[in-house]
Formats: C-alpha cells, structure tokens, sequence
C-alpha cells in the first residue's frame, strides 16, 4: 500500500515528535515561507465610521488592531490576561508567574536579565514581524540558534555538537563513496555526474581516494592548532553505530538549522522579545482592555454583541484571535460545522525552566548562545545570545518542545515544579560538570498550564489539513478568525501576524459590501 504524505508526517512524529514532523512538512513543502512584499500590508481606509471588536491581544491581535485603527476603523481589544503578547512573554525579576493548579512563581532575576518563557527567535524570512519592528524602531540583534561548541547529551555520552554533525556527514559521504567506487550507482546517474559526486565529497566529508572518512579538523581536534610546533591532530571519527543510535531516536539536532525557519541568521530583539508587542500595542493602548475575560460571542443583527467581565462590548465586526480549545469553551452562536471544527483542534504544549547563573559557559567552555541537546526530558539547553561576557546570565535549562520525542512535553509538564528543577540542573551538570551548584532559583512555565493560552500552539501534522481547516477560515457572518493556528507558520508569530491580514481582508470586503 502506497504511503501518503500525512501518514508520513504521523508516523515522523509519532517517532521523533513534533519537531521531527514539522521538519518533515516543510522539506515537503507544507510549511511555507512568508510570501515576499508581506511586510508592506496596508489595510485599505474604511468606506465608513466602522467598528471592530479584537478578541485576543496576542501578536494576531494586536497586529488586527494596529492595521484597523490606521485603517480608521474604531478598535476595541479585549484581553483575558493581565498583559498583551500571548505567547510572547519576557519574564523579568519580580514578575509573578502564574501557572493553573500550581502555586504561583516569583522571578528572582537580576538588573537586565529576562528569561523568554514563549517565543524565542525571528527567522529573517520572517518579514511581516521584521518589518513591524523596523518601522516601530525595536532594534533587532543575531539569536544564535546552533553553535559547534555547544554539547549534546545522548546515552550519557557528551558530544560537542561539531563532532556529532561532522562525523555524521563523514560517515554518510563514506558510504555513498563506497557505493559510488563499486558502481553500485552507474545504473541511476551519468558516468559524469557519478564523478562530480564523488570529487565533491572530498571536500564536502573529508573522503579521500580510498573511500574512507578522515576528519580534517571540522570535528574538532584532541591537539588543538598552536604557535610554533603545536601542529593540529584531528579528533578520530565516531563510529557510525555511534551516531545511527542518536539519529534513531532524535533526527532533528543533525540538520536544526537546515529547516527553512531554523536557519541562520535568526534574530531577536534587544531587551527581550516582548519589546515588539509592547511596540504595537503602544500605537492601540488607548484601545485595549485587559483582564477583561469573553463570556459569550453572539450575533446582534448584522453586527456583533461580545459579553465579558464588566459589561458588553457591540461592534459592526469581530476578529477573534482565541486559542481553539478556549474559543470552544466560550459561549457562541457559531454553526454546528464550525463549532466541530474548533473541538478538533490539538494544542501541543511546551515547558520551559530557566535559572540566573554566573555566566560559567562562556567562561569555562567559551559557549556564546546556541543550543544543548539530549535525551532527557528537559531536551533542550538554551544559552543566551544577549550581553555576551556579562557576569550573569539567564541559562534555559530546559525546552521541552518534542524535538526529540513526542511524549516529553507532556511528561515533563506533570512533573512537579521540584522535579523539573532536578531533571534540568542533572541535564546541565552532565554537560557542565560541577557548575550545576551554580545555579540560582529555578522558574518553569508550562504552556498548557498558563491561563487564557492552552498551550504553545496548534498541532497541524497532516499536510493537506483536510475541511476542519477550511471551516476554521471561514467567517460566522460578521466574526472573522485568526491566529497562529489558521496559518502554514504555525506556532510562530509571523504566523499569527500573516493570518491578521488575511482576517483583516474580509473585514474590508464585508464594509465595502455594507457600503455599496
């Protein structure tokens, strides 16, 4: 039986998580970039005195509310929380954190130092959030999101990341080498392009004219390169079961920053990612209202009648912007196909633990930003690309996403706050041993526990999305719908930001229509 695309992507993620799946869904060509000239949206001015009602003041939000507003249409933003961002949330000392069933956090952090317990990084294909910050003046600086020297942590065997990738690349340029020396390829390429092949891997793996792997230096070396006689010796390359035994169980690491969103350069904004929503929202401020929960979503003759804490918002139109599973949970008067559409959706959650350190990776291991890997449930270690050779820092000692296992997230979210505490400081001292006493107090933020989120963002792992994805872009008369999950960017805020314009598109056609 032939094998789909979509059971493809399922059982990718089944094996290697949703990391492994989305990867998947974009060298498929499932996952697509932002389209060129995004950036310079503009809402066409509204035909007449028009009003809006945002529900949300996430990036989708805010975003509907900046293009209504200059489009001249008058704006209300209701938001459940008691910030704006969404999932853009820069934790700083003193902030409280508050997580469901939980008791709450307190941050403890240093002058300067945040901790980013949602978004992290903007690629730079990312154009519509680049631009956004351009033109509100948010400086941009380089997020390092792989780094040679950093460590991955794989059946208690600790590997620097060069090593790891290097010798994969050697150990796979060996094969097709000896594939290519036996002419077990003349039958599927041209004798010349056969040749092309393998010159090409000569420089491309370190293979010489007998076939085999010789590293050269990419991996690293056991005698580093010297003044006067200290000539370089190159580490020996890892066996191939070696690294066939991590690839098994974790594919992602080996080609990270291969996927079109994952490569460099990837960017973040100085002072913390929250810096962009706050700049939007300083252009609407006078138009949001937040801790200011939806009770109902109803129709109101042609219009909209929003109930919420504190009384009823009325408007010509709706842009609602709320997370499926909670959009599901609210009253509404929205038709039985959409409302099915919504209680399907899954909502992948992520955990994150951070601690304040003295800045011992870069001291002692010479370790500037990128990212640790392993097989425990923690995933990730996350260095900070900010204030290089400060002396302290803000070390993400987890970032439970699924990169490696579908599973981990959830697994690692029913830990207690202790445990996870523990799983993350024996992750770092495994990769830094003895600097794990360094660590300050712990914070962890799990997206699912975290109120009015649901968790970090819609799990779309079929290629063609099917009729619930259709029915979800669909307006209920006046409401229309975005956010992160009705994009191919999902659980990104160039996602979130693309799907505003297209919601804020038939928001213009229905005023056009109204206005004729």
């Amino acid at each position: 039986m032939a094998l789909t695309r979509r059971a493809l992507i399922e059982q990718i993620g089944r094996v290697g998580g949703a990391g492994a799946a989305y990867a998947a869904m974009e060298m498929l060509g499932l996952a697509a970039a932002t389209p060129a000239g995004a950036e310079n949206f503009a809402l066409p001015r509204a035909p007449k005195v028009s009003s809006v009602v945002v529900l949300g003041a996430g990036i989708a939000g805010l975003v509907a509310a900046y293009e209504l507003q200059k489009a001249s249409y008058r704006v209300t933003v209701l938001e459940a929380a008691d910030r704006v961002g969404g999932r853009v949330w820069t934790i700083r000392g003193g902030d409280r954190i508050v997580q469901t069933g939980r008791p709450d956090q307190r941050a403890t952090f240093g002058p300067g130092l945040y901790f980013e317990a949602g978004a992290t990084r903007i690629p730079s294909t990312h154009r519509v959030m680049l631009g956004y910050a351009r033109r509100f003046g948010v400086p941009m600086e380089v997020f390092v999101n792989t780094n040679g020297s950093a460590r991955w942590d794989f059946g208690g065997k600790v590997r620097p990341e060069r090593r790891m990738v290097a010798d994969m690349r050697g150990r796979l340029g060996e094969l097709l080498a000896k594939a290519i020396d036996r002419h077990a390829l003349d039958s599927i390429a041209s004798k010349d392009e056969i040749a092309a092949v393998r010159r090409f891997l000569a420089d491309y793996a370190d293979i010489g004219p007998d076939g085999l792997y010789r590293p050269t230096g990419s991996s690293g070396y056991s005698i580093e390169p010297g003044g006067y006689a200290q000539a370089p010796v190159p580490l020996q390359p890892l066996p191939l079961g070696e690294l066939l035994s991590v690839a098994s169980r974790a594919p992602t690491p080996f080609f990270f920053e291969e996927k079109p969103n994952m490569q460099p350069t990837m960017l973040q904004p100085v002072g913390g990612m929250d810096r962009l929503p706050r700049a939007l929202f300083d252009q609407i401020k006078g138009a949001v209202r937040l801790s200011t929960p939806v009770t109902a979503i109803r129709r109101s003759g042609s219009g909209v009648r929003i109930e919420h804490r504190g009384g009823v918002t009325q408007a010509d139109y709706c842009v609602c912007t709320l997370p499926a599973p909670l959009l599901s949970a609210v009253p509404n008067d929205f038709s039985p196909a959409k409302r099915a559409a919504l209680a399907s959706v899954t909502y992948l959650d992520a955990v994150k633990v951070a601690f304040e350190a003295p800045r011992f990776w870069e001291t002692d291991d010479f370790i500037y930003g990128g990212l640790a890997w392993t097989d425990r449930l923690n995933e990730n270690v996350v260095y900070p690309s900010d204030r290089f050779g400060a002396p302290k820092g803000v070390l993400v000692g987890a970032y439970a996403f699924g990169w490696t296992r579908a599973e981990n997230p959830d697994a690692f979210a029913a830990l207690s706050f202790a445990d996870r505490f523990r799983v993350a400081r024996e992750s770092i001292e495994a990769l830094h041993p003895g600097r794990s006493q360094l660590l300050g107090k712990g914070i962890s933020v799990g997206w699912r526990q975290t109120p009015w989120s649901a968790g970090a963002g819609a799990l779309w792992n079929d290629g063609s999305r099917g009729p619930r994805y259709a029915e979800l872009l669909r307006p209920e008369g006046p409401i229309v719908f975005a956010g992160e999950h009705l994009s191919y960017l999902g659980q990104w805020q160039e996602g979130a930001a693309l799907s505003a314009h297209e919601a804020l598109k038939l928001v213009a056609a229905m005023a056009r229509s109204k206005a004729a």
